[in-house]
């Protein structure tokens, strides 16, 4: 009987038009750069480990998760068999402009990028997806 997909939940923070970004240390995106974010918790609500990992990710507290996209994440090896499956919850968040972001936890490296720049950085497909849609959500406002 196949394994049930783990939760996990990511969160967005946009500041001037840069979405805030970390490199992960660890499978299964090592390497990767993608929002902060990670597994649920036994009883969390994906709201709650939005906010718990970008927090424990970054140093930078945030708020009013808004539900902004959701992914199958399925992780096959070469031979077919699947090797991690994730149902990903993506928020919008908020916090203070006056927190900088530290890389920790998970993270190597924190940064804030651009649509256009996270076009030519090494990210999951979910990642660019959001970006691309925030960036057109805000020309057309």
């Amino acid at each position: 009987m196949p394994e049930q997909p783990r939760l996990a939940s990511s969160a967005i923070l946009e500041r001037d038009g840069r979405f805030l970004l970390i490199r992960r240390r660890n499978p299964p995106s090592a390497d990767l750069f993608a929002f902060p974010g990670g597994r649920a918790e036994p009883g969390e609500t994906p709201e709650e480990t939005a906010l718990r990992e970008f927090e424990e990710e970054t140093g930078i507290p945030v708020r009013d998760p808004e539900l902004f996209a959701s992914y199958d994440l399925p992780t096959r090896a070469e031979n077919g068999q699947m090797t991690s499956h994730f149902l990903l919850s993506v928020f919008l968040v908020q916090s203070d402009s006056s927190n900088e972001a530290i890389a920790a936890d998970d993270a190597s490296d924190a940064g804030w990028y651009t649509a256009e720049e996270i076009r030519s950085l090494p990210v999951p497909a979910s990642v660019l997806e959001c970006a691309e849609r925030l960036a057109q959500r805000r020309q057309t406002k």
